[in-house]
């Protein structure tokens, strides 16, 4: 079995990649780092260290790696075979993989099963985003026929990996915990075999309850913490400020999800306890920069603090602390994060109203508009 993974770097290798190579398959890491692919060719094994309860250590050998940039045509040919192909790029990145993936279909042989192909992205339906991006390098007529060589599912995915150190190699240090949830609908009766994920019928829940407990109170304490002047997120949970503020916010998140999906409401607030005690792990240092990077996607309309302020404020309930936790997005300033200055530089030149409209995506009639608006004035000292 042979599963091709777009992205070499600490998710493709501590995550997604690990999982892979332990379900049984030869993984064939895509990048456009040369040195990182020129490291992994000269490898003949990495390391995965956990931290954390249960923590394991793990040693990934028989993977091969391929420069997406320089060797396009010997990757499609690998796509073309492959049982599996996955993502950890970022959603951004997605349509740059989308033409390689395309011509793979498009060379596989009809008598192979489907190709698996799963973007495991912090983004919800990234793998619906993904395929988009693929029919469109594939003309009208040809799509019904290289479509049906492919299945398309969506994920959610959830590890804390943080920044390694300067002198890591190829070596991974992540947090012991993780979850790779996959819908099963799109495989049919030919589910892939991964021992390491869940295969459910209804994705959605999953996808949200990650994406606005996990991934909205991580970037929460992320900018609250800037604010507040600190370098790592262990630190900013010693900010007693910072801590009831998340906690505010999670429990606005949780209270959309229990309505939403019917979730149990003890098990949402047992599941967003246990979530801060994951980020307070001592032995990740992770910093309040690398989670708050990129806070122009963090902002947009489907993401992890509009998406559900927004549904709160149109169930008639007003999302005050997400609101609150807007404003600190709009304050985080790091001049090595292109979004950030970017950010900065339409605080500085366009009006409240306009910010809100481009970055948000919410225009004047939509209920939270006019309390965003408020938090981008405050941000321009207006």
């Amino acid at each position: 079995m042979k599963a091709i993974h777009f992205g070499a770097g600490n998710i493709g290798r501590g995550f997604v990649g690990l999982l892979l190579h332990e379900a049984g398959y030869e993984v064939v890491f895509a990048d456009v780092n040369s040195t990182l692919i020129d490291a992994l060719h000269a490898a003949p094994s990495y390391e995965v260290h956990e931290k954390g309860e249960g923590a394991r250590q793990h040693t990934v050998t028989g993977f091969r790696a391929i420069n997406s940039a320089t060797d396009s045509d010997a990757l499609i040919d690998e796509i073309a075979t492959a049982d599996i192909v996955t993502t950890a790029v970022g959603p951004n990145i997605l349509k740059l993989v989308a033409p390689l993936i395309a011509a793979g279909l498009a060379r596989r042989a009809v008598s192979l099963p489907p190709l698996a192909v799963m973007a495991c992205e912090n983004a919800i339906n990234a793998t619906d985003l993904l395929a988009e991006h693929v029919h469109s390098h594939v003309t009208g007529a040809d799509w019904p026929a290289v479509s049906a060589r492919a299945a398309f599912a969506n994920t959610a995915v959830d590890r804390i990996v943080p920044n390694q150190a300067a002198d890591a190699g190829l070596t991974v240090t992540v947090e012991a915990f993780y979850e790779w949830v996959i819908e099963r609908g799109a495989f049919g009766d030919a589910v892939p075999v991964i021992p390491g994920a869940t295969f459910v019928d209804n994705l959605l829940p999953y996808i949200e309850r990650k994406l606005f407990t996990v991934n909205t109170g991580h970037a929460t304490i992320a900018y609250l913490g800037s604010r507040a002047g600190v370098s790592t997120i262990a630190e900013a949970l010693d900010v007693p400020a910072v801590v009831l503020a998340a906690r505010a916010v999670l429990e606005e998140t949780s209270a959309l999800l229990v309505a939403k999906h019917g979730l149990d409401e003890a098990a949402q607030r047992a599941y967003r306890e246990k979530i801060l005690v994951r980020f307070s792990n001592p032995a990740l240092l992770d910093t309040v920069e690398r989670v708050g990077r990129q806070p122009l996607r963090k902002l947009s309309r489907n993401e992890r603090f509009i998406g559900p302020a927004a549904e709160l404020i149109e169930s008639g309930l007003m999302p005050e602390a997400l609101v609150g936790a807007i404003g600190a997005v709009l304050s985080f300033d790091v001049a090595s994060d292109e979004q950030s200055v970017e950010l900065q530089r339409m605080l500085k030149t366009e009006s409240a109203e306009q910010v809100v409209l481009q970055v948000c995506g919410l225009d004047a009639a939509h209920p939270l508009f006019a309390s965003v608006v408020r938090e981008v004035r405050r941000a321009q000292g207006l």
